[in-house]
């Protein structure tokens, strides 16, 4: 539970731990012991009690301490057998002595170990003049603005406000701040003085104001950047930036801008300060969203073929209701084509006067003419998107009614109906960005030899399945509909050009006799079915054809299928029905909203790749992917709204938060934090999780936000985003309401850390450990196909495979080393250790024991005398570390072009391996055998070179952070500073990326 009172100043810590707190105190072999601890008055000496000691020794001076870590980050707590019982977020450790001891302590709440953590640095850099800095004029920039902006109200100098004047402002200010509650405190403050009125002075505005609008979470974040002090400056800001929001390129000049952003304070402003009022707009700015703003446009390469894509469908459009009484409206299409839909569905059947209309068959569904459903295609078509639209044409019409469809269509559409007739010679579909502005209809078509012919319903006659099932008494219809044949007209079959309807047998024959411009069908429990039994063919299947899945005709009340069921097979046109909020639509519209919401998503390569291995329904690591931890902390939750019709509890909210993961069956995975009673307007949660992530490119991540009732949990908001659109860093989440529409003023604020990327993280468990040395290391393995001549290629590049995870778990086992030195987590990055050590490396006179040599391209740290045991420790790892970043950029190159040969020397054989197997006496299964091998080596090859790739160039982005730390600290060899690291011209990225290019370039 938060403390009574509310944070907001390093005063507020001080007097609190002179107070006092019950700590765990922690040693080896497990043992924990509760001591009270407290700061002395005179903030000399931290005592706690009881103690088997002498109250003289069972204290430490406050200027014996060296520093003080956050987390589990000492020897005591990582060799603690219960270290896993004990919260990331209420550990932390007072260093003291000069031989580093270490006090390890844990706290009741992250509020409580934030409060002695904040107060102990300060303690440590101000001594006993603590509070006379903290008295000082820069901490009253704060203040000064609160006093002003009551000023600006109390324009007569009466000395007091109106309590209205008084709420509205503050309500300004903080506009999720609900009106009765700054008006209770007041009421509150008032009471607690004995005085009565609607009237407000100045130093009760100022007091209101800094309980209700200072968010402690944001204030300890800010003190861990400030040096200290009750602002940012411009440096402060930069570290920030840098360190920990994984900004690139920033510079003071940027600082300064979002300073004069985002400080409210006029002094602040001109002295290139941030207060905490200014650093909170900054960070509930869009600026600081979760979803990185390069998403927000197309960025994605739109010249693959259409099969490469996933695309945002539509399942009966016309309907907003249920799929057997519902009506249907021409705002379905509406809706869907605003919200970036590129696939819509158009069920046609005669009308009345010779007029085409839109419904579904046998079932009750109201009916819409089709001409109007055109003209609004038309007008909203390209809306939302440019890319190309399919109108996923169900035909039930007579010959006459089909020729009135196409002149509709010819007269309102024209020009961006797509007629081409497909490229024979061509093995895919054209890509997006060729089709652009244009309309595709997907729909039966006669063979060319015919100018009429009969053919079956396809599989979407969803209305007579639907009413088989329903039986005789839900609708005026045979309870058997017996399989119909219908006549096409030939105009109708020249608007299909590569989107022909047919229909599916099996993989087998698909692979041998379907074209690459014919599209099937499959329902829901088909899909299912060929996603189970057969995962790697479907995947296969789809590299090619273009697949739509639409929900079962039983799910008549609209509900919805988990899309993720089928993209994981690389389904493409998964239909949805977009007028049924809930999970599975929130992962359909926060999947597509990846590529500036165009309608079409780029599949993983490994779905898309002629020659690579990956099924389906994997619960386990996938070949040739890198698998990466995310670190997801739930911090503090902002204005939560009272659940949509909720009982009988009037305003109470008991939030708690749900963290999920949606992907492939490996990744899928969720997570709870605590309930915070009775607190919907600010909760703290400090919980941490962690997720591995084996398939990045096809996870999601979903925020959903729960009232804990005991009649049953009701829903107040979620949030859902592919991983890949991730930011690192400090970050608030917009919070939406089942319907999808934003929840104003409502957010989480979480701290997100993700292996490789800027901002933290490695891709190792937390501890010395569980890091593997080269005797007890895994490797890749490659399969054998018992094919003589392919199987010894495939053995050279074995020990390329080993020589490549060496290079890389190397370096990675050695920068983990020199994290927990530095005394941080494995979410850390470099930046953040060289932080973190530079004040251990500076003598009592503040001049350093360590500098770090800038001038080579491997910065060196250099020794300026006699330095302490534990110096020399964190010297010694951190050259391990250099040395092991040297040999991965020096050799990574040789390594990697040696895998590429082998890739491309094994892909030779790739065409005529049938034939081969069989001359080496392969027959059938152990042929099949073979072939799915030879997959498999071909995905760890080029998987391995590509973690190669990317290793390389996290190496070089550690150089870049410590050079930035080392300059950024003055901890630099005078005179090297302006040294940059560059990479030397020739690198991994010369090399084509997908290494069985054809032309060896």
């Amino acid at each position: 539970m938060p403390t009574e009172k509310k944070i907001s100043s390093a005063s507020d810590c001080i007097s609190s731990m002179v107070e006092g707190s019950e700590l765990k105190k922690v040693r080896s072999n497990s043992r924990i012991y509760h001591r009270y601890f407290l700061l002395d008055a005179d903030m000399q000496s931290l005592r706690w009690e009881p103690s088997k000691k002498d109250s003289e020794k069972a204290k430490i001076d406050i200027k014996s301490i060296k520093e003080v870590r956050t987390g589990k980050n000492t020897d005591i707590f990582r060799s603690n057998g219960i270290s896993d019982q004990i919260s990331e977020d209420c550990a932390f450790s007072v260093i003291y002595g000069e031989n580093y001891e270490s006090l390890d302590l844990v706290a009741n709440s992250a509020d409580v170990a934030n409060i002695w953590v904040t107060g102990l640095r300060y303690l440590i850099s101000y001594g006993k003049h603590t509070l006379d800095m903290l008295e000082s004029s820069q901490d009253n920039m704060r203040t000064s603005w609160v006093s002003q902006m009551f000023s600006e109200i109390d324009v007569d100098n009466l000395g007091h406000i109106t309590l209205c004047n008084a709420v509205q402002c503050i309500r300004n200010l903080n506009p999720g701040l609900k009106t009765s509650k700054i008006e209770l405190k007041f009421k509150e403050l008032h009471k607690s003085k004995d005085t009565a009125g609607t009237e407000v002075t100045k130093e009760e505005f100022v007091e209101v104001f800094h309980e209700l609008c200072t968010r402690p979470e944001i204030y300890f974040l800010l003190v861990q950047f400030s040096s200290n002090k009750e602002f940012l400056d411009t440096k402060d800001l930069m570290m920030f930036l840098e360190a920990e929001q994984g900004v690139a390129h920033i510079n003071e000049e940027i600082s300064l801008e979002i300073i004069h952003k985002y400080e409210p304070s006029k002094e602040g402003q001109e002295k290139g300060w941030l207060s905490i009022d200014g650093f909170t707009n900054y960070l509930m700015s869009p600026d600081c969203y979760i979803f990185d703003p390069e998403h927000k446009k197309v960025c994605q390469d739109m010249k693959q073929p259409l099969s490469h894509y996933f695309i945002n469908s539509s399942h009966n459009t016309y309907l907003i209701e249920d799929q057997f009484r519902g009506p249907s409206d021409i705002t379905g299409y509406i809706r869907a084509l605003k919200m970036g839909c590129r696939s819509v569905e158009l069920d046609v059947w005669d009308g009345p006067d010779n007029e085409p209309v839109i419904y579904t068959g046998h079932t009750m569904t109201s009916q819409i003419v089709f001409r109007s459903v055109i003209d609004i295609i038309n007008k909203y078509a390209f809306f939302a998107s440019e890319y190309p639209l399919i109108l996923c044409l169900e035909n039930h019409c007579s010959i006459k009614q089909q020729k009135v469809m196409v002149q509709h269509m010819k007269k309102i559409l024209g020009d961006k109906l797509y007629t081409t007739s497909p490229n024979v010679e061509e093995t895919y579909l054209p890509s997006p960005d060729v089709l652009k502005g244009k309309i595709l209809i997907k729909a039966k078509k006669l063979s060319s030899s015919c100018s009429g012919v009969e053919g079956d319903v396809t599989d979407e006659d969803e209305g007579a399945e639907m009413s088989q099932r329903m039986g005789k008494e839900s609708v005026e219809q045979p309870s058997s509909v017996p399989v119909k044949r219908f006549q096409l007209c030939k105009e109708l079959s020249e608007l299909v050009s590569i989107c022909k309807s047919v229909q599916f047998k099996e993989f087998q024959v698909s692979f041998q006799a379907q074209k690459y411009w014919e599209v099937c069908s499959f329902n829901e429990v088909l899909a299912s079915k060929y996603a189970n039994e057969n995962p790697g063919d479907f995947v296969n299947y789809n590299k090619r054809f273009l697949a739509r899945v639409f929900p079962s005709p039983m799910r008549i009340d609209s509900s919805n299928m988990n899309p993720q069921d089928f993209w994981k097979c690389g389904c493409q046109i998964v239909a949805m029905n977009f007028q049924t909020p809930g999970l599975m639509m929130d992962l359909n519209i926060g999947w597509f909203r990846q590529n500036g919401n165009c309608g079409y998503v780029l599949r993983p390569a490994i779905m898309r790749e002629e020659v690579s291995f990956f099924s389906a329904n994997t619960k386990d690591s996938v070949p040739g992917v890198s698998p990466q931890l995310l670190h997801i902390k739930i911090i503090s939750g902002q204005n939560f709204p009272k659940p949509k019709g909720s009982g009988a509890k009037g305003d109470v909210v008991d939030p708690y938060v749900y963290v999920e993961i949606h992907g492939i069956p490996a990744d899928c995975a969720e997570q709870r934090t605590k309930t915070v009673h009775q607190n919907g307007d600010a909760p703290i949660f400090d919980e941490s999780f962690e997720f591995q992530i084996n398939l990045p490119e096809l996870a999601m991540v979903r925020f959903v936000v729960l009232d804990d009732d005991y009649i049953g949990d009701e829903f107040i908001g979620q949030y859902t985003i592919p991983f890949e659109c991730l930011q690192t860093g400090y970050r608030h989440v917009p919070l939406q309401s089942l319907t999808g529409e934003v929840l104003a003023h409502a957010s989480l604020f979480v701290h997100v850390a993700i292996t490789n990327r800027r901002g933290g993280g490695k891709p190792h468990k937390r501890g010395l450990s569980v890091r593997k040395g080269k005797k007890s290391r895994e490797y890749a393995s490659l399969r054998t196909l018992w094919i003589k001549i392919v199987d010894e290629v495939f053995k050279n590049a074995q020990p390329l495979i080993r020589d490549a995870t060496d290079l890389r778990e190397n370096m990675q086992n050695a920068v983990a080393s020199f994290k927990e030195l530095c005394g941080l987590s494995s979410v850390a990055n470099l930046m953040q250790c060289m932080l973190a050590v530079s004040p251990r490396f500076l003598g009592p006179d503040n001049t350093p024991l360590v500098v770090l040599n800038l001038s080579e391209q491997y910065p060196t740290m250099e020794l300026q005398g006699i330095v302490p045991e534990v110096l020399k420790k964190i010297v010694t790892t951190y050259d391990t570390m250099i040395q092991s970043l040297k040999a991965l950029i020096e050799n990574a190159d040789a390594v990697y072009e040696k895998i590429v040969h082998c890739q491309k020397a094994a892909m030779e054989f790739h065409e005529h391996l049938h034939s081969i197997g069989t001359k080496e006496g392969l027959k059938e299964r152990k042929l099949q055998k073979a072939v799915e091998s030879f997959t498999w080596n071909i995905t760890i090859l080029k998987g391995q070179a590509d973690l190669l790739k990317y290793a390389k160039n996290e190496t070089w982005e550690n150089l870049k952070q410590i050079h930035f730390a080392a300059v950024s600290c003055g901890l630099h060899k005078p005179g090297t500073e302006g040294t940059d690291v560059q990479k030397p011209r020739r690198s991994l990225e010369v090399i084509p990326e997908k290494a069985n290019d054809e032309s060896g370039e």
